[in-house]
């Protein structure tokens, strides 16, 4: 008898209990002798033990149990033979279970990576592979496979109810992928080759021969091809049988056809004993799925833009190293799902399944698993690597484009908002719809750019001077456009509460918005931080009808003046600061109609500040006390504090409760009163404005240096007129309280200059005055002088958490 025909005997009785990758013949023999004894390494599934000649027997049945021949009288069986299966049997439930050399040989597959075996067969690997340098576009190829392999493994609950994914919808899907010229040819011209492939894969699984050697087998055949194109023909070949099987089993009940190929090849009893077959299936699913999942890794590494990475790049050349592993293990594994299908056909009504196939074929997946796992890590390296070049590519192509003369906005406007599969990228604000860029084409557009944070002030007064605007949109001024752009941090993952704070502000806005934050390209973000110099605070940025930059933050001229301010150049601004004086109207503007019919009527008007309650009430007595002795109409205004909290509220309840004086409830009042105060500060230091070349400076700085004090002050002025007293809290006070020193100059010099002169009496040199402004205000200046004696003052860098 020939020796192909005894690995076939053999094969047949004693496989079905001894894993695939396992069977033992001559070529396994020759294999084992030339590979060195060690500890089991990175490619330890090699069968590594003493040398074992084959058992010469006659042509034989397979193995029968007692009492399984059905009344059928026992065909004869050799003294060898006995010899083997009595290690193949259990005593207890006469199940067919692994021989215990071939235990310890299973055992050395759960090691995933090593040494000595490991560069041996690597070795080996490496030395059949000899790419002609051909170019094989194999992902077409790996859709069909993909497909059959995904149909073909179902879960055996579905093969039995002789459920298919037969949709349209699917059918069209997978004729998009594949339908096209160049896949034809090459399908073609690899088609032979394929088939070539399955055809040995059958051969040497039936045949014997350990696993190992059969996939070098497979490298050789292989050889001219590249590690991904390998791996995808492989899976292909595998792909073939694999189908061919799983369409007979489905067609099965339904096709006369399908059930006669069926019976020849015993079919039927694996699906009449399905619930014997299960773990061995679902092994063979998970399996399949780690295949798949490598090689579409392995196909991915292979598509990466040249352009952004090379293989000298260390996270690609780390990986280019591991590639042929990942080959190796993949078409071993694609060896032994071949070995497990092909041992199901003949076996009729006699198998007794053992776990050992189900448990090597799980070892395995967890072995390309890890594999997987360890690829997966590097492909997301180099895409971080890719991302960053095409980050820094899209950056620079921004720079350029705001240095170009365009005819429109719309270049800067597209290269801002990306709109992704040209889904309109903007949401109108009453409306709420999509809509395209070109709504924007040739107007003035101002950017407000922010985080998820923006404030609820800033929000209701934008919206307030944006309504204004739009009241009579034929006015010069009202001829712009806001969009919203939120900057959010791509590190941190978007969630859904973030999602819904962003849905949130969204709907308040009454302008145009982006549809989503991923709209806006990394480069985009990096450009605004960089150029436009966002940080934390929001910016408004103003492109003029061409796409230019006319201000690369217009929110300070925007508190400062409102729409007034367009078209928010810096010509504009240096022509409205030439109009105003340092008088009341500037400093409250229209945040109190009250207050401005006040100056129009010539009152008195006190504004004061600070948390000290206490103060608050000693001076609010005092002054009113002032005011009545000297005959003047004084109207009291609490302003509290910037950034008010709770203590500004208890003060603004306390001041109404016991009618103090006149206050703003709303809060929001207080905040655009001190930062429209730090705007101003903001927009002069921008035209280069210090204390000592600018009288408006310096009562800006005196304004935001009382409110950098723990306590109290007071601002008072007549109307519209310019002279206006100002002192902090215990000057004030003091000054009120020694009325009578002073009152006699009242008559001949009015109150206002009468109270300044008594202040200067009061003034010492001494004094410590601070002036506190958000970091993100704008770029802060190396040197600020003080006020009050016109030294510089010392920086210091303050953090604030107040709860309060």
């Amino acid at each position: 008898m020939s020796g192909g025909m005894k690995n076939a005997v053999t094969q047949q009785g004693v496989q079905p209990a001894v894993a695939p990758t396992l069977l033992r013949s001559p070529q396994t023999v020759q294999t084992v002798q030339t590979m060195p004894l060690q500890q089991p390494t990175l490619m330890n599934s090699t069968v590594q033990h003493p040398v074992q000649h084959p058992v010469q027997h006659p042509v034989q049945h397979p193995v029968q149990h007692v009492g399984q021949h059905s009344g059928q009288h026992p065909l004869p069986v050799t003294t060898a033979q006995q010899n083997t299966n009595s290690h193949l049997l259990n005593n207890r439930n006469n199940e067919l279970v692994p021989v215990q050399q071939n235990n310890s040989l299973l055992r050395g597959d759960r090691h995933l990576f090593s040494s000595s075996d490991d560069n041996v067969m690597m070795r080996q690997i490496q030395g059949t592979h000899a790419p002609d340098g051909r170019e094989v576009n194999v992902k077409p190829l790996l859709h069909i496979v993909e497909d059959i392999l995904h149909r073909a493994t179902p879960s055996l609950d579905g093969v039995l109810a002789n459920v298919h994914d037969t949709t349209q919808a699917h059918m069209d899907a997978l004729d998009d992928k594949t339908h096209h010229v160049d896949f034809i040819g090459m399908l073609e011209a690899l088609s032979y080759t394929i088939h070539k492939i399955s055809c040995e894969i059958s051969c040497k699984c039936s045949g014997g021969g350990d696993a190992h050697t059969t996939t070098l087998a497979l490298f050789n055949t292989l050889s001219s091809y590249s590690w991904d194109a390998k791996v995808v023909i492989a899976l292909a070949a595998f792909a073939v049988n694999y189908g061919e099987f799983w369409l007979v089993a489905q067609l099965y009940t339904t096709n006369n056809l399908a059930k006669s190929v069926a019976l020849l090849k015993q079919l039927p009893d694996i699906l009449e004993h399905s619930e014997m077959f299960r773990p061995r299936f679902e092994a063979l699913k998970h399996l399949i799925k780690a295949m798949l999942d490598v090689t579409n890794c392995i196909v991915e590494f292979k598509d990466l833009p040249a352009q952004y990475i090379t293989a000298d790049t260390p996270a690609m050349s780390m990986a280019l190293a591991h590639i042929p592993t990942a080959a190796y293990w993949t078409i071993r594994s694609v060896v032994a799902c071949s070995s497990q299908m092909i041992s199901l056909i003949g076996l009729g009504h006699e198998y007794i399944t053992s776990t050992t196939e189900a448990w090597e074929l799980s070892s395995l997946a967890h072995k390309v698993n890890n594999i997987h796992g360890h690829l997966t890590k590097q492909l997301s390296i180099c895409h971080q690597h890719i991302d960053g070049k095409r980050h820094i590519e899209a950056y620079q192509m921004l720079v350029r484009l705001f240095e170009t003369i365009h005819i429109d906005n719309m270049k800067i406007l597209r290269a801002l908002i990306y709109a992704h599969d040209d889904q309109p990228p903007l949401v109108e604000g009453s409306t709420k719809k999509r809509i395209h860029l070109d709504v924007l084409r040739r107007k003035n557009v101002l950017l407000l750019i922010s985080d998820l944070e923006i404030s609820q002030e800033e929000l209701s007064i934008l919206e307030q001077m944006y309504r204004e605007s739009r009241h009579q949109p034929t006015r010069s001024e009202s001829q712009y456009e806001v969009v919203w752009l939120p900057i959010v941090d791509r590190t941190l993952p978007w969630t859904e509460p973030k999602e819904k704070q962003f849905e949130n502000l969204q709907m308040l806005m009454p302008w145009y918005t982006v549809h989503h934050p991923s709209l806006l390209d990394p480069a985009v973000i990096k450009y605004i931080k960089e150029v436009w110099r966002f940080e934390k605070k929001p910016i408004l940025v103003v492109l003029d009808p061409q796409g230019r930059v006319v201000s690369p933050n217009a929110l300070h001229m925007m508190w400062i003046w409102g729409s007034l301010a367009f078209p928010f150049t810096s010509m504009r601004e240096e022509a409205l600061w030439k109009e105003e004086s340092w008088r009341l109207e500037l400093l409250v503007d229209g945040i109190d109609p009250l207050i401005l019919n006040w100056i129009s009527e010539g009152r008195f008007i006190c504004l004061y500040g600070g948390e000290d309650i206490e103060w608050i009430r000693k001076f609010t007595t005092k002054a009113r006390a002032v005011a009545q002795a000297a005959r003047i109409p004084l109207e009291l205004v609490y302003v509290g504090k910037s950034n008010p909290k709770e203590r500004v509220r208890k003060n603004i309840a306390t001041i109404t409760v016991e009618k103090l004086s006149h206050c703003w409830q709303d809060l929001t009042s207080i905040w655009f009163f001190w930062v429209r105060l730090e705007s101003m500060w903001y927009s002069k230091m921008q035209h280069g404005r210090t204390v000592e070349n600018d009288a408006i400076m310096q009562e800006i700085m005196t304004m935001l240096s009382f409110d950098g004090s723990d306590q109290g002050w007071a601002v008072i002025s007549r109307g519209s007129a310019l002279d206006m007293a100002k002192a902090k809290g215990e000057t004030i006070l003091t000054a009120f309280t020694e009325y009578d020193a002073w009152k006699e100059h009242v008559e001949p010099k009015g109150f206002v200059p009468a109270l300044n002169d008594h202040l200067h009496q009061l003034h010492t040199p001494h004094h410590c005055n601070r002036l506190i402004l958000p970091g993100t205000t704008g770029s802060i200046p190396e040197m600020v002088v003080c006020a009050e004696c016109g030294r510089p003052m010392e920086k210091y860098i303050m953090y604030r958490c107040c709860t309060d």
